[in-house]
């Protein structure tokens, strides 16, 4: 697993306090590794939150990045269940989602490697959104 997912900070769209206990981040971009233009990124982040919200899945916005250096993506908190987000990551070309459980941050690839690897205490991952 790419070591930069250990390391992955996260700004809130909306109170930390509002979260469920257990559910989903992930994003749409060009998975690691890939480049994609701006319009087919947000292109494929538009299409993922149109089938989030059809679900009745979105719970939020969420922005991860690298405090190394600066890269962010947008992203969406989803009440998924663990399997469900890892095969919504499939269908959206991603490498790994982030899902979060009893207050702890986890990371899984979406394909068959998938296994919930503990990266910190979510709420310890979580910066200021101003």
């Amino acid at each position: 697993m790419t070591p930069v997912y250990f390391d992955t900070r996260f700004k809130l769209g909306l109170p930390l306090s509002e979260l469920p206990d257990s559910f989903a981040i992930i994003t749409a971009y060009a998975t690691t590794g890939e480049v994609w233009t701006g319009e087919d990124n947000h292109a494929a982040s538009d299409a993922l939150r149109a089938e989030l919200e059809q679900g009745g899945k979105l719970i939020g916005t969420i922005t991860g990045y690298s405090p190394a250096t600066q890269h962010a993506e947008p992203g969406y908190a989803a009440a998924l269940e663990f399997e469900e987000a890892c095969k919504m990551g499939v269908r959206f070309k991603q490498d790994a989602i982030y899902f979060v459980s009893s207050g702890t941050l986890f990371v899984s690839h979406c394909d068959h490697r998938r296994s919930l690897k503990p990266v910190a205490q979510f709420a310890k991952r979580v910066d200021p959104s101003g």
